[in-house]
This record gives C-alpha cells, sequence and structure tokens, in this order.
C-alpha cells in the first residue's frame, strides 16, 4: 500500500543494508582477488596495501577516532621489521616466534613513549611525535648490529608446518588475514564500552574525565594498539621483502601512512583499505608517468602528493570512504537488553545527611579574584539552588567542586570525605555527577551510546573483551540503564538519533540521562532548562522532584527563576564571586536587595 501511495518508494532500495553489505562485498572480493587469473604484479601490489593497511588501521583508531596526530607509525613498522630479521638471521628463530617478540617490544616502546608524549596537547603532540620517528629511524640506521643504513639482508621467508608459501597468493591469504583481523578487532572496540571512552577523549579530557574515563590510560592504550598493529605490518614486510633497511621507516613513510588514513577516511576502518589501496596504485603509477611527462628522471611523486595532501584537506576532509558512508543511513542498534541485568547500585545516603559541604573556597586566577569565601551544605533529598548574573562566579564554584578546577583555598567534602584535592575523575567514582554549561557530548555518537558513557564507571569489561566479544552481557545491561535514563527525561524516542542531530534542548536533557546513568548521590546541573520550551520545562521540573523524592541531592545553577523559586528547597545567591545571602526561595523572593540585583523586572 505505501509503495502505490509514494511511487518513489516502491523500488527503493534498503540503505540500511547495503551499510551492512558494503564492507561484506569488500571482504569477499577480497578473497576472490587471488583466485582470479590475475597477473602475480597484481597480487604483489595487493600484498602491499595489506601491509600498508595495518598501520594505517592504528591511525584510524588513534588520529580520526581519538583525535591524537601521529607522524611515528613508521617507527613501530620498523621495530617489528627489524626484530623478526635480526632474530631469525642471526639466532634462527622461527619467524612465527619472532612476531610475538617484535609485538612485545614494540609494546614496551609504545608505552614509554606514550606516557612521555600523550601528556602534552595541541601542536606539541605531533612535533613529539616527529622527534622520536627520527631519533628510532636514525637509531635503526647506525646500530651496527643491524647493519646500519645497509640494513638485514637473507630475511627467510614464511613457512606454515614447513611449506613455504612465498610472496605471492599463499602471502596473500596472510597478510589479508591479519589486516581483516585488525579491521573486525577495532569495529568491534569500538562499539564497547572502551570504545565509548575512546570515542570522547575527541573533544577534549574534561567530559570524559567528569564521566570517569582515565584519559590518559585510554589514550596510551590506543597508542599501543595502533603501534602493534605497525609491528605485525613490518614483519609481514620483513619476510616479504627477505631484506631490511631503515628507508622505509623513516618520517616519511610515517606522513605517508597518515595521507593514507586522511584519504581513506580517517574516522572509518574501511577506508584504512581504501586509502592505502589508493595510494599505493597512484604511487606506482606516478613513478612510471611522470618521468614520461617531463622527460627527466626524479622523485616528482613526491610533489604531487604534496599537492593532493592540500587538495584532500580542502576538498574531501573526511577522506573517500566518508563520501560513501553519509549517503547510506545507520542501521538501527538491535534492542536486545530489555532482559539484560541490573548494574550495580550506590547505596544511598540517609534522609537529611550533609552530601555536600563547601567551606570558604576560593579560586583566584593570577590578580582575579573568581571565587571568593563561598559556603553552602547540599542534604539528601534536597534541591539546591546556586543563583547569580552572569559572571558572579556560579559555574567556577562547579568546577571547584567537580575537580575540573583546583582549590586556591578552602575545602569541599562529600559524604564526609575530603576531596577538594582530587581530579574529575576521583570525584566522579566517589558519586558526583554533572551536566556543563555549554553541552558537551560525542556529536557522531547515537542518543543511546552518549547516555551509556555515564555509567563508563558502572561496567568492568576492557579492551580485549570487546574485541574477543566477551562484554555483550554488560553491554545490554550498560544499554538497558541508558535507555531506562533516557525514559526517565522523556528522550525515549530519540534513542537512535545521532546526538548531533538533536536540538539544544534535547541535547541538555540527553546530558541529564548520561548524569543519571552514572548512579549519583549528588546531581549537579549547570543551567539545565537553557534552550528547553515551557513543556519540557515542566517535565524537567517533575523529573527533578522525583530525584529528591527518592533521596538525590541536587545542586542547580539556573537563570530561569520561574523554574528555581518553583522547584528548589534553599537557594544561594551570588554576587560577582561572593556570598550574597541564601535561604528559602519565600525568603529570597522577599530581599530587597536580591530582588533589585536579580530578579529586579522579572518579577
Amino acid at each position: 500500500m505505501e509503495a502505490l501511495l509514494n511511487p518513489s518508494t516502491a523500488h527503493a532500495p534498503d540503505k540500511s543494508a547495503l551499510r551492512t553489505w558494503g564492507p561484506l562485498a569488500l571482504v569477499l572480493v577480497l578473497i576472490a582477488l587471488p583466485l582470479l587469473p590475475l597477473p602475480d604484479f597484481w597480487i604483489i601490489q595487493l600484498n602491499y596495501v595489506g601491509i600498508y593497511t595495518l598501520p594505517v588501521l592504528g591511525l584510524v583508531l588513534l588520529t580520526g577516532v581519538g583525535g591524537l596526530t601521529s607522524f611515528g607509525q613508521a617507527a613501530f613498522v620498523g621495530i617489528g621489521a627489524y626484530t623478526t630479521a635480526y632474530l631469525t638471521v642471526n639466532t634462527g628463530l622461527s619467524p612465527w616466534v619472532t612476531l610475538f617478540i617484535g609485538m612485545a617490544l614494540t609494546g614496551i616502546s609504545a608505552a614509554i613513549i606514550g606516557a612521555i608524549t600523550l601528556r602534552m596537547s595541541g601542536h606539541y603532540l605531533p612535533l613529539a611525535t616527529i622527534a622520536w620517528a627520527l631519533s628510532l629511524y636514525y637509531l635503526m640506521g647506525n646500530l651496527e648490529a643491524l647493519g646500519k643504513y645497509d640494513g638485514i639482508l637473507g630475511v627467510k621467508g614464511l613457512t606454515v608446518f614447513g611449506f613455504e608459501i612465498g610472496q605471492q597468493r599463499m602471502f596473500y591469504a596472510v597478510v589479508w588475514i591479519f589486516a581483516l583481523l585488525a579491521a573486525f578487532a577495532v569495529i568491534r572496540l569500538l562499539d564497547s564500552r572502551s570504545g565509548r571512552a575512546i570515542r570522547a577523549l575527541a573533544g577534549g579530557s574534561q567530559m570524559a574525565e567528569a564521566m570517569g574515563v582515565n584519559t590518559l590510560r585510554f589514550k596510551i592504550g590506543i597508542f599501543v594498539l595502533a603501534a602493534l598493529f605497525a609491528s605485525v605490518s613490518g614483519w609481514l614486510f620483513a619476510h616479504f621483502q627477505r631484506t631490511v633497511n631503515p628507508s622505509p621507516f623513516g618520517l616519511k613513510m610515517g606522513i605517508e601512512y597518515l595521507f593514507m588514513a586522511v584519504l581513506g577516511g580517517a574516522a572509518h576502518v574501511w577506508g584504512a583499505i581504501a586509502g592505502a589501496g589508493v595510494v599505493k596504485q597512484l604511487e606506482d603509477q606516478l613513478q612510471v608517468l611522470l618521468p614520461k611527462l617531463i622527460g627527466t628522471a626524479g622523485s616528482y611523486e613526491l610533489i604531487v602528493f604534496g599537492i593532493m595532501i592540500v587538495l584532500v584537506l580542502k576538498y574531501l576532509p573526511d577522506g573517500l570512504w566518508a563520501f560513501v558512508d553519509r549517503r547510506l543511513p545507520r542501521p538501527r542498534r538491535a534492542v536486545d537488553w530489555r532482559d539484560a541485568g541490573d548494574l550495580p547500585a550506590r547505596a544511598r545516603p540517609a534522609a537529611g545527611e550533609v552530601v555536600l559541604d563547601v567551606r570558604a573556597i576560593r579560586k583566584t586566577f593570577g590578580g582575579l579574584v573568581a571565587v571568593n569565601d563561598i559556603s553552602f551544605q547540599t542534604r539528601a533529598g534536597q534541591i539546591v539552588g546556586l543563583i547569580g548574573p552572569n559572571g558572579a562566579g556560579k559555574s567556577t564554584t562547579f568546577n571547584l567542586i567537580t575537580g575540573v578546577l583546583g582549590l586556591s583555598g578552602g575545602a569541599v567534602s562529600f559524604r564526609g570525605e575530603a576531596i577538594g584535592g582530587l581530579g574529575a575523575r576521583q570525584i566522579a567514582q566517589r558519586g558526583v555527577s554533572r551536566t556543563f554549561q555549554h553541552v558537551k557530548m560525542v556529536a557522531d555518537m547515537t542518543v543511546l551510546e552518549n547516555v551509556a558513557l555515564g555509567a563508563h564507571l558502572r561496567g568492568r569489561k576492557g579492551a580485549v573483551a570487546a574485541m574477543l566479544r566477551i562484554d555483550r552481557a554488560e553491554e545490554r545491561a550498560l544499554f538497558r540503564e541508558a535507555e531506562r535514563q533516557l525514559q526517565r527525561v522523556g528522550m525515549g524516542d530519540y534513542l537512535h538519533e545521532l546526538a548531533g542531530n538533536l536540538a539544544m534542548g534535547q541535547q541538555r536533557l540527553l546530558e541529564i540521562a548520561r548524569a543519571l546513568c552514572a548512579d549519583p548521590a549528588l546531581l549537579l546541573l549547570d543551567e539545565p532548562a537553557a534552550g528547553l520550551r515551557h513543556k519540557e520545562k515542566e517535565a524537567l521540573g517533575k523529573v527533578l522532584r522525583q530525584l529528591r523524592g527518592e533521596g538525590m541531592s541536587i545542586l542547580l545553577v539556573e537563570h530561569d527563576m520561574g523554574l528555581v523559586m518553583d522547584i528548589c528547597d534553599h537557594i544561594v545567591v551570588m554576587e560577582f564571586g561572593t556570598h550574597l545571602m541564601e535561604g528559602t526561595p519565600a525568603e529570597v523572593q522577599a530581599s530587597d536587595k536580591v530582588r533589585a540585583a536579580y530578579l529586579g523586572t522579572e518579577h
């Protein structure tokens, strides 16, 4: 009937199915290619594409998803290649043993380098990766044991059960088994508790840390995983080439790997294959065609690649795979969590217990005093409003309580424990959750995934469990809790919507649901009603009253005086970073100085 009423949809393809079948078709093509009567040259080319795909997959995870730019992947390829070359030539070890030795050395090196480098931000991070990439390159080229710049010759080929697999079709199978296993491992990782934490890194650490994510740990984790992919690539390269020297592991190749990731689509797993394939073929063809066109030999392909990088960054910043990907709607996640188990729940404070005790806190920025000796308490089952004009220091006070900023003076206690010197993650672990004045979320994750990020501390499964797919029971429990909180705030119809597509008011409700997903004892809401329509504000007020009835403490910063006076039990008034007065809504409304300074023409 729908087809008759709307002929344009009568023969429309199922684009969600196309999104699923597209990568599957790519895999089937890769499997079928060596079975076709292709010239050996093309099989060798495809071997190189597969070898290059592995370090590029690492950059997809590290740069495209995690937002960390690295020029050093080629150096980690070199560690894997030199390890297996040296050990197989000089000690006679099996290449299959040296694979794991190379990965161990690479992992240790990456962990040490990452622990130092990844504490940097901005332009310092890519500059640091260039520095250590150059260091490793010159180390390989100057060690006598590694043959200096001549390298190591006579590397063994790979054998399986004593059978030499050569450099063509059998080797092709080995290369692409590793490449596809790595691709599916990354896909599984990104669709997990750890994956959501990784995807939150690109937007900065403040929101992720407030949700309990150890951002440095995850940065080092994906840095090491990317290096391990590169190490496997180096192992394959050494046994494919049968010789190893420093040239393929220098900064030039590090930049080329990054270009492959950007051209293919740095945020897309399958873009790694696309980028590696296109760049490898262009490189080979340009090396042949350009000398013929120009009439002289030279590395002119580097000039073309430089121009291409500029053009891609300008006109195709999301890469080739994104061009296809955005034309195919995302399939909805199968709802398989309705019968999932419950997540661990926090013990609730007793009615009337002092949950938050703020004593004479102070924050200075140079000579500017932003918050000056502010004191108040919040009890279990109480909504406390923090009001004041713009610039009064309300959000700074929030940031002092939640550990985003350090105290210049005073003390903050949560349920009797001093938390003033703790970071945002440690405070979140104790049961404090918050929203932000300016909404912070991961725009390209669904609403459901964003809210599930709030329950990060209530899960335990890590990256290995995700890649092996043994985390599904916990994932279902996390999504069940996320859906419950979305239903609670009236967002149950938006589970599968991309968060970046939501209106501002809906984004604020998403933030509240995400904060509730952490099962907090204290909830801090920074202007939650901003951008909400009248009906949405009424629904928000209903939710907050319900939470108060369940014994939760809520500290609220809000400019909507109607909402504040309607739901708050106690109000603290700030002016220019100082404590003006506090009391019940009736007492605040009766105050002449408060009425003149804050309520003014609003009442």
